[in-house]
């Protein structure tokens, strides 16, 4: 995680007694009595709402004589604000585990969180620690520190432990804050939504990129996505799948598309299958196995490898084609899990690699590599979306995820 996307998920986390105050006036149709449900008072209460309506640039209550009643905006964001408040109980819940189940008890801990306690606790946990927190927040350190203390204390959990590297954050923070994250990312959903009601199609969807999806799959879809939308971004994320995952998990990316697990990575995330990804062996255009078309196990072996990184579906069929064989995995191969200093090796080289034929399509159009059928007939990797369970996309977004599948019915013809 970065520092500016904690520093981020932070600022578009209101105030928590915000908004329950919302959430109550919403449910009893006035600020008296949400002040009341709430243990506040009525001003404050008014001060809320004025804070949140100011914060998304409308009105979220019709006002009349006879109570106060959502509007459409309203509605949008109540929507978002039960699951924000829902997932911030539910981490509180995480930290109580094994103690008596008391949902009042936990209603008055989460009334009690402060959006300072909250942001102080976010960038340790992301910086790794209260020093790296200060020089990134602008905070002292000391004012960072009562922060995540008064925290520790009113929860009952210890959010930090003496190491040999120093003061780390424990398990329990982590899972804090990504909760904590989790609900920026639902108030930062209803800005967009509240927003398009006006017809103003902005926000922003990240979405983690495997390799075959950044070349032949995205590119076609995003494309035709924003000359719908040209005001919304789209931010393209990639680097090793376990990090693209634990943006998903933590709200920092809202879907990944590209190679999909078997089983599922963990339980909180569920899988599409869009399309089968037939897999084949390249080379360079004069490879003396190009005389072959027919190559066995055997006299693939013979040649030096580039292989995938381990821990990849690709690495698991790259494994099984030599042992299908009964053979080891050449020695001396070259770990890579990128395209373009693939091709150079490629090119160069009597290397052998195994890819999907989608994923150099321009090379093949080019001639400047080759394929050979896999030994084994036809073998695939099944490609997917990968989103987080209960995830709930705004209209936009699932727009955007129907231009996916459809292109991704189109590359799979």
């Amino acid at each position: 995680m970065s520092t500016k996307t904690a520093s981020a998920d932070a600022a578009a986390l209101p105030n928590v007694r915000t908004l329950l105050a919302f959430r109550e006036v919403a449910l009893l149709g006035s600020t008296t009595a949400a002040a009341k449900a709430i243990h506040s008072s009525q001003p404050a209460v008014t001060q809320a709402l004025a804070r949140l309506e100011r914060r998304f640039g409308v009105s979220l209550f019709i006002r009349t004589s006879a109570g106060m009643t959502l509007n459409e905006a309203g509605h949008r964001c109540m929507a978002r604000v039960d699951r924000a408040l829902g997932g911030l109980m539910g981490g509180i819940a995480e930290l109580t585990r094994g103690r008596p189940k008391d949902s009042s008890g936990l209603s008055a801990k989460l009334r009690r969180l402060s959006g300072t306690q909250l942001a102080a606790l976010s960038a340790v946990v992301d910086t790794g620690g209260f020093s790296a927190a200060a020089r990134s927040t602008g905070l002292s350190r000391p004012s960072l520190h009562r922060s995540c203390r008064a925290l520790e204390r009113m929860l009952g959990v210890a959010f930090f432990e003496q190491t040999s590297f120093g003061v780390e954050p424990t398990r329990d923070a982590e899972r804090l804050v990504r909760h904590i994250r989790l609900a920026g990312s639902e108030i930062a959903q209803a800005l967009t939504e509240i927003e398009a009601l006006s017809g103003k199609f902005r926000g922003r969807t990240v979405i983690g990129a495997m390799p075959l999806a950044r070349s032949s799959l995205l590119p076609e879809a995003i494309l035709e996505f924003s000359a719908c939308h040209p005001e919304h971004t789209i931010s393209i994320l990639d680097g090793p799948y376990d990090n693209m995952l634990m943006a998903l998990r933590h709200g920092d990316a809202d879907l990944l598309v590209g190679a999909l697990r078997d089983p599922p990575p963990v339980d909180d995330v569920v899988q599409e299958h869009l399309f089968d990804d037939v897999l084949a062996i390249l080379m360079r255009p004069d490879h003396p196995l190009l005389s072959q078309p027919n190559a066995t196990v055997d006299e693939l072996v013979r040649f030096p490898w580039i292989a995938p990184r381990p821990g990849s579906p690709l690495r698991s069929h790259y494994e099984a084609l030599f042992s299908s064989g009964g053979l080891e995995p050449p020695r001396g191969a070259v770990e890579c899990n990128s395209l373009s200093a693939a091709r150079a090796l490629l090119r160069a080289s009597d290397r052998l690699m195994l890819l999907s034929a989608h994923q150099i399509s321009a090379d093949l159009a080019e001639g400047t590599l080759k394929i050979l059928p896999h030994p084994r007939g036809r073998v695939i990797r099944r490609i997917g979306l990968t989103i987080r369970k209960g995830w709930r996309p705004t209209d936009i977004q699932v727009e955007l995820i129907r231009i996916m599948r459809l292109a991704a019915a189109r590359v799979a013809r």
